[in-house]
């Protein structure tokens, strides 16, 4: 794989408890994303924060693997729904940190039985990089899949 790198824009005004900020990804795929330390902790009300985009990240580069890992067993995908949680919770001495990322699958594709999931969602896990970069974090990373 090629050497990958991308920006976003990040402008925040205010303090922390009342400021409010702005993403923009450097691709022009999102524009002025708004957070806000309400919309992390509390209600979104239409504005997104750290964990969503990480949960988001997570979920898509896993997603790919899986698309990847089932091709190569020879049963690609027709269709892969998945959802991604992120948890963050205070750790004793560490404050605030990503503790978890449960990824959930439900599969369609030709061919393939539980097991042969099984196998393809546990290469995909591992071949990852935000799978593999939340468990050097410290993070549990839960990957679960039924056929749809």
């Amino acid at each position: 794989m090629p050497h990958i790198e991308r920006t976003a824009g990040i402008v925040w005004e205010g303090n922390a408890a009342r400021g409010v900020g702005t993403l923009t990804g450097g691709s022009g795929a999102f524009d002025e994303l708004g957070f806000s330390l309400p919309s992390r902790i509390g209600q979104p009300e239409g504005k997104t924060s750290p964990e969503e985009l990480l949960a988001a990240a997570h979920g898509a580069c896993i997603t790919m693997s899986l698309s990847g890992e089932l091709s190569k067993a020879g049963t690609p995908p027709g269709r892969l729904d998945a959802s991604c949680r992120i948890v963050m919770d205070e750790v004793e001495g560490q404050g605030h940190q990503i503790v978890a990322s449960h990824v959930e699958f439900a599969v369609t594709a030709e061919g393939i039985d539980e097991a042969g999931l099984e196998d393809a969602v546990a290469k995909a896990d591992e071949g990852c990089p935000f799978s593999q970069l939340l468990k050097r974090g410290g993070a549990e990373v839960h990957v679960s899949a039924r056929l749809a």
